[in-house]
C-alpha cells in the first residue's frame, strides 16, 4: 500500500508539474481572481470581471504577448487552487507577506494601499488603534493580512471574519458591527456607493510589515521562474510607458503603486 500510495503521489505530482510547465510554454496564461472586492476585481451586472486587478492582468498579457484568461476563485481556496494548477498566476489584490512565502513566490508589488477602519456615520469612534476599538465588533474579510491583524493587534475587541467583503459589508451596514478593516480604496470605494452612505472611514493604519507585507503582488507556483521574470518585466514595461497611469487613472485620484 506504501508502494502505491508513493507512485500514485509521484505520478501526481509529475502530472501537475507537467502540466503547469505546458501552461507557462503556451501563448495563454490562466489568471485567477476572486471578483468579489471591488474596485481591484468585482463581476458587472453582465458577469464580467471588471476592476483594476483585471485591467492590469490584460495589460501585462498584452506586453507579454500571451492572452489571458480569467478564473474566478473564491479567496479561501485561491492559493491551494493555484498549486493544484487550476490557473497559473493569481491576480487578486494579494499582499505579498512572509507567511505566503512559505507556499508560493511573488513578482514585485504592482501597487501598495494602506488598509483603514470604516464605522458606521453616527459612531463615537474616532480612531484606529486598539485602544479606540477595544470591547467592539470588529469584521474583516478571513484569510486576509486585515483579518490577521485585527486578530493580532485587536485582543481586546471581538473580531468577526468573513468569507467576502461584501457580508462584512452588509453587517456594518445594519449594525451588526461597530467597525471593519480593509484596504483603504476598497472601503473609500464602498462608501460613495448607496449601500456605504451608512459609514464612513476614521482612519488608515499603519502597516505592519511581517503582516501586510510590501505590497499586492502576482502569486506564481515557486517553479515558474521564468514566468515569474517576465511577469516582473511586464510590470516595469507598463509603469514607463504610460498604461500603468492610464489604467490607475480610471479608477483613482492618486497613484497607488505607492513609495
Amino acid at each position: 500500500m506504501k508502494l502505491l500510495k508513493s507512485a500514485t503521489l509521484a505520478a501526481a505530482m509529475f502530472a501537475l508539474a507537467l502540466g503547469a510547465a505546458t501552461a507557462q510554454d503556451a501563448t495563454k496564461v490562466r489568471i485567477g481572481t476572486e471578483g468579489a472586492y471591488p474596485p481591484f476585481n468585482f463581476l458587472d451586472s453582465a458577469g464580467q470581471l471588471q476592476g483594476f486587478d483585471v485591467e492590469i492582468a490584460k495589460a501585462l498579457c498584452d506586453e507579454m504577448k500571451v492572452e489571458c484568461e480569467f478564473v474566478t476563485q473564491d479567496w479561501d481556496g485561491i492559493i491551494p487552487a493555484l498549486l493544484a494548477g487550476k490557473f497559473d498566476a493569481i491576480i487578486a489584490s494579494m499582499s505579498i507577506n512572509e507567511e505566503r512565502k512559505k507556499s508560493v513566490d511573488f513578482t514585485g508589488k504592482y501597487y501598495n494601499t494602506p488598509p483603514a477602519v470604516a464605522v458606521p456615520k453616527d459612531s463615537t469612534v474616532a480612531g484606529v488603534s486598539p485602544e479606540d476599538l477595544k470591547g467592539l465588533n470588529v469584521g474583516a474579510q478571513g484569510s486576509t493580512t486585515h483579518s490577521t491583524w485585527a486578530e493580532k493587534v485587536l485582543t481586546d475587541s471581538t473580531v468577526k471574519l468573513y468569507p467576502t467583503a461584501d457580508e462584512y459589508k452588509l453587517d456594518l451596514e445594519n449594525g451588526r458591527l461597530d467597525a471593519v478593516v480593509d484596504d483603504v480604496v476598497v472601503l473609500s470605494d464602498w462608501i460613495k456607493s448607496d449601500a456605504g452612505k451608512c459609514c464612513k472611514i476614521v482612519g488608515t493604519i499603519t502597516p505592519v510589515m511581517e503582516i501586510h507585507g510590501e505590497g499586492a503582488g502576482i502569486a506564481l507556483r515557486k517553479e515558474d521562474t521564468e514566468l515569474k521574470e517576465k511577469f516582473n518585466a511586464a510590470i516595469q514595461a507598463i509603469r514607463a510607458n504610460g498604461k500603468y497611469e492610464e489604467i490607475n487613472k480610471k479608477y483613482f485620484d492618486f497613484d497607488v503603486y505607492g513609495g
